[in-house]
């Protein structure tokens, strides 16, 4: 047996082949981490960067748009929306309570949905043995109510509310002829192919089918069109912080998405309402032209159901949910967005106080264990089987856990994409300004909160560190990790520098909170 294992031996060769394989892993453990970052990067980029639309020529829109140039306008509004009527149509709605800029206040330039030309929803009626007014008709309009008759005498009325950021439309029928007919209400809205890239919120067509939300993203309409039916719902656009919704309330509808050269058309069509000889009847339309706020949406629920569902607050809405209406508390008393994001924050570490200083004391352990560490893997680097059972012994003595340091950052991953989600879908954080920032949903235009971040990060890490002495084997695996965990908060800061600034504000002083909570905890320990 002793033979076959002396110098020469292919078990010596075998195990010099593994020990220089040993030696080159820490090297291809970095560069892997390298090209990962830049992997990661790649990918930030290609999906925080616009996104390129082919458009078929816009002689298909003009073709399938009626003109409608002849047909006078006028304008309905409440104290939050102002909406201009164009026969059929509805364009030009701005909401009064935000500016178009972010970092403005001028409520004489407000957000505009559905601007400019053919930009439009349109609500009307297709006749059943008979015409109806269609969108370059010309109705007679006396205090504000719409009225026309057709050529067979059938006639009708239309009356039009508003009341925050809904639009009822109350369509009258009048059958004054000897036969029956029937009208199918639809509505359709028509807008540019103007969408912007929102990382992480969901943009595009959105339709509330039997009671269920669907989601289809500017892109896969530009690949194909979308029909579904439903016994009664709605369809619409949403944009990062805007959204437009018809819903007709009539039963059995068919809702068809589709790319109309340089437009997107969301249609609902509706079951054929039927008006006997010398009767009438009503058809109600809602159309919902506001923000995608919450109570904003829960509001507009009461007339349009499911219209709430709209909002995607991500995986970890039970956190993004109460943490907006946490903000909007906190915002309340110290009105400024950016304090109470800083209170919310160290309201959260509080929270996690009792975890985190377990975690932060194993850390300390960890660090005075170092010396014995180092000695057991002199001892037995060869065996390491009995090397794992020693620190297992060592582990136990001490009463702590490799594992038990990540607890902090493992507690605030769903917090994180949390508050994401949540400040990336807050219309308030639109215009929220903080210091020098004029909107904490956008990033930092001076890059100052993510150069901040990285600092901070740096220094809790190095208080968070073991100390590596001198004389240790620069191959374990410990000292590989390290020296890994050192590009972190660069690699973070670069991360962070497009991310919302509100986002970047949390960590930073989350950052900060774990630094004093380290101090005081080695303080301690020290005594």
């Amino acid at each position: 047996m002793v033979k076959f294992l002396d110098n020469n031996s292919g078990f010596n060769q075998w195990n010099a082949n593994r020990n220089k394989e040993a030696k080159k892993s820490g090297w291809g453990g970095f560069l892997w981490w390298i090209v990962l970052f830049l992997f990661s990067w790649w990918l930030i980029g290609l999906w925080l960067g616009p996104k390129e639309t082919v458009n078929p020529p816009a002689a298909t829109e003009q073709q399938l748009i009626e003109e409608v140039t002849d047909v006078p306008v006028t304008n309905i509004a409440s104290d939050k929306l102002s909406v201009d009527v164009q026969g059929l149509r509805f364009s030009n709605m701005d909401l009064k309570d935000f500016p178009k800029n972010a970092d403005a206040s001028d409520k004489n330039n407000p957000i505009r949905l559905l601007g400019g030309k053919n930009n439009f929803i349109e609500v009307g009626l297709i006749g059943g043995g008979t015409s109806a007014p269609t969108a370059n008709t010309i109705w007679n309009n006396k205090g504000g109510i719409l009225s026309w008759k057709n050529s067979d005498g059938v006639s009708f009325t239309r009356t039009l509310s508003v009341k925050d950021y809904i639009i009822k439309i109350t369509d009258r029928i009048q059958n004054t002829t000897k036969q029956d007919l029937s009208f199918a209400p639809y509505a359709r809205i028509v807008r540019d192919n103007d969408m912007q890239s929102s990382a992480g919120v969901y943009t595009g067509l959105v339709a509330y089918v039997n009671s269920d939300i669907e989601h289809e993203d500017w892109h896969k309409l530009d690949k194909k069109s979308y029909a579904y039916s439903t016994t009664s719902g709605f369809a619409g656009f949403v944009d990062q912080y805007w959204e437009t919704i018809v819903s007709i309330d009539s039963p059995d509808q068919t809702v068809i998405s589709k790319k109309l050269a340089d437009k997107y058309t969301a249609d609902v069509a509706a079951a054929p309402v039927q008006v006997k000889s010398g009767q009438s009847a009503e058809i109600e339309t809602y159309i919902f032209a506001g923000p995608r706020d919450r109570s904003a949406l829960e509001q507009a629920s009461n007339i349009i159901s499911g219209i709430e569902e709209t909002v995607d607050y991500g995986w970890f809405w039970f956190l993004a949910m109460p943490m907006l209406w946490i903000l909007g508390v906190i915002n309340s008393f110290v009105m400024n967005y950016g304090v109470a994001i800083i209170i919310l924050t160290i309201l959260l570490r509080f929270a996690m106080w009792p975890l985190t200083r377990k975690s932060y004391t194993s850390m300390i352990a960890m660090q005075k264990m170092q010396p014995e560490m180092l000695r057991l893997q002199k001892l037995y680097g060869n065996d390491k089987a009995r090397l794992q059972m020693e620190m297992m012994k060592l582990y136990q003595t001490h009463k702590t856990s490799p594992m038990s340091g990540c607890l902090p950052m493992l507690l605030q991953i769903p917090i994180f994409f949390a508050l994401y989600k949540a400040l990336l879908i807050s219309v308030q954080m639109r215009s929220a300004s903080f210091l020098w920032i004029k909107d904490l949903a956008a990033m930092d235009p001076y890059f100052i909160l993510p150069i901040l971040m990285g600092l901070t990060m740096w220094l809790q890490q190095y208080l968070q560190s073991a100390k590596t002495p001198d004389n240790k084997d620069k191959n374990d695996p410990a000292a590989q990790t390290q020296k890994v965990m050192k590009w972190m908060p660069l690699i973070f800061t670069v991360m962070f520098a497009w991310m919302p600034a509100g986002l970047v504000l949390y960590w930073t002083v989350s950052n900060i909170f774990g630094i004093v909570q380290m101090y005081i905890i080695k303080r301690r320990a020290a005594k």
